[in-house]
């Protein structure tokens, strides 16, 4: 890995002469810091990753880590912690971190780490996760960024269930002028009809029942910043006609308010479905959809983007597994093969899925194409045998759980597994689960 640029944060001398050494004979650039505040005194352009001590003297490992992300975002950053502080590494990850290695380590389980990490990350990506390197994924990127510069207030994305809309979104956001501002999500299919309206432009004290006071809706939130609508082909008609007088002149009116309001808001909208053809058939207002397709962006799906398939299965393996504090599974060849033939209907949301229950189930094993999914070996039949019992169950107790923890709300559920309610409504028949 020559000319990669390593900067080491650590206290212990004689564990950073010994990394920097090893390092430079595998063709490194190598900078040091003895703590936190050195660290943020330097000038992180050149550095192409940082290997940061859990335990660092003065400003501990994790704000050193925040104050990194403050100042490069897209910086890789393999945290290292001493034995028996593995919770506190898989933590600094979901706070940013993209790895974790536990001393005392092998220079040899360093350098696969940083190899790794610098294989997956992409840093043309308009944020981190928006992993790809594909032609279709580079069209993406160029006009994610053109786009989020622009003036454009009203954008459509256009994408098949599980492409990453959601990514995207906040890709818009993140690099306009707005990124300041909040950017507020909603799931137009997983609140109840007869809420929406409340939640999008907020309600007065006793305008229905159980309005027990002034409620700010999701508008108002996203004043200044951006309203992410996610499926708005499954908002109400009802609904319909008051979200498109917003979206012409910004002017809404509360639930049970007497007065209009007004906010400053761009919003994205998203959907899997052919508005176009809801239209024909009544199903979604003609001019709302003239309204809201007007910049569109399409995301390609996971079968039309070449390589990126394996890229992202390595990069969710990796995830997991410090999610789960286990070793990353790895794919075998003729795994690699079934991958690749298969159509993924659920596309990006289920290879991540798949890679969670086999990372669940399977810690640390090569991935043979026996050990998929039947239809990921090309079978129509439901898995079988104790690999296909085993992660039936898995499922089964994922989907239970997300039940359980929206007290059995299905749209709330399927927002906890990152589904649709639709998909979350076909896995509860297929398990034969009533509630």
């Amino acid at each position: 890995m020559p000319d990669v640029h390593v900067l080491i944060v650590d206290d212990e001398e004689a564990l950073v002469r010994s990394l920097s050494y090893a390092l430079r004979g595998e063709g490194m650039r190598i900078s040091t810091a003895n703590s936190g505040e050195a660290a943020l005194q330097q000038v992180l352009d050149d550095i192409d990753i940082v290997l940061l001590d859990l335990g660092l003297p003065g400003i501990d490992g994790m704000a050193t880590l925040d104050g990194l992300r403050q100042r490069s975002p897209h910086l890789p950053v393999i945290m290292i912690s001493a034995h028996g502080d593995t919770r506190a590494a898989v933590q600094a990850v979901k706070s940013g971190a993209t790895d974790y290695l536990t001393k005392p380590f092998e220079l040899d389980d360093l350098l696969a780490t940083i190899s790794s990490t610098l294989a997956l990350e992409t840093p043309e990506s308009p944020v981190p996760g928006l992993q790809g390197q594909s032609p279709a994924m580079s069209t993406l990127h160029a006009a994610v960024q053109r786009i989020a510069r622009s003036s454009a207030t009203r954008i459509l994305l256009l994408g098949e269930s599980g492409t990453g809309k959601t990514l995207v979104a906040q890709a818009l956001h993140a690099h306009s002028s707005r990124a300041a501002s909040a950017f507020i999500e909603v799931n137009c299919a997983a609140l109840p009809e007869q809420l929406i309206e409340a939640e999008l432009f907020g309600s007065e004290k006793g305008a229905y029942t159980g309005a027990h006071q002034k409620r700010a809706g999701l508008v108002s939130q996203a004043n200044g910043g951006t309203l992410f609508l996610d499926e708005i082909g499954e908002l109400p008609l009802s609904l319909q006609a008051k979200l498109l007088h917003f979206l012409e002149n910004g002017s809404y009116r509360a639930v049970g308010a007497s007065q209009a309001s007004s906010a400053d808001v761009r919003v994205v909208a998203a959907t899997n479905r052919d508005l176009a053809d809801d239209v024909r058939l009544g199903r979604f207002r003609e001019d709302l959809f003239y309204r809201l397709n007007v910049i569109t962006v399409d995301i390609p799906a996971l079968r039309e983007r070449g390589e990126d398939l394996l890229l992202l299965a390595q990069y969710f393996a990796q995830r997991q597994a410090v999610e789960e504090g286990v070793s990353p599974i790895q794919f075998l060849p003729d795994c690699v093969a079934a991958l690749r033939r298969h159509r993924w209907p659920g596309n990006v949301r289920e290879l991540k899925n798949l890679v969670e229950r086999l990372t669940i189930l399977l810690p640390g094993q090569g991935i043979s194409a026996a050990m998929l999914p039947a239809p990921l070996q090309g079978q129509e039949v439901e898995a079988s045998g104790v690999l296909g019992d085993q992660l039936e169950r898995a499922e089964r107790e994922l989907v239970t759980d997300a039940l359980s923890r929206s007290a059995g709300h299905k749209g709330l559920a399927a927002q906890l597994l990152g589904i649709s309610r639709h998909a979350l409504k076909r896995r509860l028949q297929r398990l034969g689960i009533e509630r």
